[in-house]
C-alpha cells in the first residue's frame, strides 16, 4: 500500500502553546493506494459544493467560528486528480465520524461505499440539520457500510472491526466520547500501525504522559464532546496505544501532526 496523507480543509490560524511557529488548522485525511480495493479515502474534508455554496451547505455559525479556507484545491476529489488518479477509482470512503468537516467532500465520491459505524449514522440522521450535522452531504444517499460497537481485541482495544471489502491491514477502532459513534482507523504501513484518530483528542500535547491541553482547541473539544468520561477513556487507549505499542497515532486537525508526515 502507498499512503497520502492530506489536508482537505485549512481553517483558522491557532498558536501551537509549545513553541512551534503559528499554523492553520487542518483537517489530516489519507488516501491509501491498495492492491486489490483500489482508493481508500479516511475523511472526506470539505466537499467542492461547501466551497461553491457555504451558505447553503454550512452552519453559518460554524462557518464563522472556524473559517475555513474554502479552497477548490484543497478538497479531496481534486487532490485525488492532482495526484494522477482517477476520482471514480475511490472505491471506499472511511469516516471517523460524520461532523461537518469530515463528511463534506462525499457528493463528490458518488459512488463510494462509505464506511462509519452505525451508532454516528443514526445519530447523525436524528439530529441533522445541526451545526454538527449538515443533511446535504449526504442527500445523494451513499452506499453506507455500518458496524456495531462490538467486535475483536487489538493492542488492548476492545471492538475493532475489519471493514467490509478491505483487507485487514485497515481497522475501525472505537473511540467515542467525541460523538457517540466516533471511530478511529488503523492502518498498517508495512513496519508499523498507523491510527487515524479523528476528533478524540484536538492537540499532539493530548497524547503525553501527563497529558497537556490546548486552551483554545480544549474549549472546542469540550463544546462538542457528547460524553466526557468516555472521551477521557477514549484519550487513555490513545495513549496506551502509542507509548506502550508503537502505534503512530495522530488527530484530524492537528497542523503540526499533518506537518510531520508531509514532506
Amino acid at each position: 500500500m502507498r499512503i497520502h496523507h492530506l489536508n482537505l480543509a485549512s481553517m483558522r490560524e491557532i498558536d501551537s502553546h509549545d513553541g512551534r511557529p503559528a499554523a492553520r488548522v487542518v483537517c489530516h485525511a489519507l488516501l491509501i493506494e491498495t492492491p486489490a480495493s483500489g482508493l481508500v479515502l479516511v475523511e472526506s474534508g470539505l466537499g467542492l459544493d461547501d466551497v461553491a455554496r457555504p451558505g447553503e451547505l454550512l452552519e453559518q455559525e460554524w462557518t464563522e467560528l472556524v473559517q475555513p479556507l474554502l479552497s477548490p484545491a484543497e478538497t479531496a476529489v481534486r487532490q485525488v486528480a492532482a495526484l494522477g488518479h482517477d476520482p471514480r477509482d475511490v472505491r471506499h470512503i472511511v469516516l471517523t465520524h460524520l461532523d461537518v468537516d469530515h463528511s463534506g467532500g462525499l457528493p463528490d465520491f458518488p459512488h463510494a461505499v462509505v464506511h462509519v459505524m452505525e451508532a454516528e449514522l443514526e445519530d447523525a440522521i436524528k439530529q441533522a440539520p445541526s451545526r454538527r450535522y449538515r443533511p446535504g452531504h449526504w442527500a445523494h444517499s451513499p452506499k453506507w457500510q455500518t458496524y456495531p460497537g462490538t467486535g475483536t481485541r487489538w493492542l488492548g482495544v476492545d471492538g475493532v472491526r475489519p471493514l467490509a471489502g478491505l483487507s485487514e491491514d485497515l481497522l475501525l477502532v472505537p473511540l467515542d466520547g467525541h460523538t457517540r459513534g466516533h471511530a478511529g482507523v488503523a492502518v498498517n504501513d508495512a513496519d508499523r500501525w498507523l491510527l487515524h484518530a479523528g476528533d478524540a483528542y484536538f492537540h499532539h500535547g493530548e497524547l503525553e504522559r501527563p497529558p497537556r491541553s490546548h486552551p483554545l482547541l480544549d474549549v472546542v473539544q469540550l463544546g462538542a464532546q457528547v460524553d466526557a468520561e468516555h472521551r477521557l477513556s477514549s484519550q487513555e487507549r490513545l495513549r496506551s496505544l502509542a507509548h506502550d505499542h508503537g502505534v503512530a497515532v495522530f488527530s484530524a486537525h492537528d497542523p503540526w501532526e499533518l506537518s510531520s508526515y508531509i514532506r
